[in-house]
């Protein structure tokens, strides 16, 4: 006789958490790749336009991520997710858009607070 699984087994619940964490990164990357491409002339626009948000992706892969390639302590985690997020914070307020700055710093940060509290229990 086969084992009957659960069909929520292979599959993780989605929240609407998750949902506004992925916002969020996409927010932070979004903002770095907008300053890469209005904050230098050509043909520096293409290489930081493209460069920091794969920095960035490639920093969040590394240590953030559910399957991260390195798994460091739950402070440093967050000392890496502040950098992101105020890497991207400072990166519009750098083209004169402080008040989007503001709100998506205040965002990324509100939503990585949640996330952190949830990752905890």
């Amino acid at each position: 006789m086969s084992e009957i699984t659960s069909p929520d087994a292979a599959h993780p619940r989605i929240t609407a958490l998750d949902v506004l964490r992925f916002l969020s990164e996409i927010l932070a990357f979004g903002s770095l790749a907008l300053w890469g491409f209005l904050a230098w002339p050509l043909p520096w626009s293409v290489v930081f336009g493209f460069g920091a948000p794969i920095v960035a992706i490639a920093v969040w892969a590394l240590f953030l991520s559910p399957k991260a390639v390195f798994h460091v302590h739950r402070d440093v985690r967050t000392v890496v997710e502040l950098l992101v997020f105020a890497s991207a914070t400072l990166a519009l307020w750098a083209l004169d858009l402080a008040w989007a700055g503001i709100a998506v710093g205040a965002f990324c940060i509100v939503v990585g607070v949640l996330h952190g509290r949830r990752t905890v229990r």
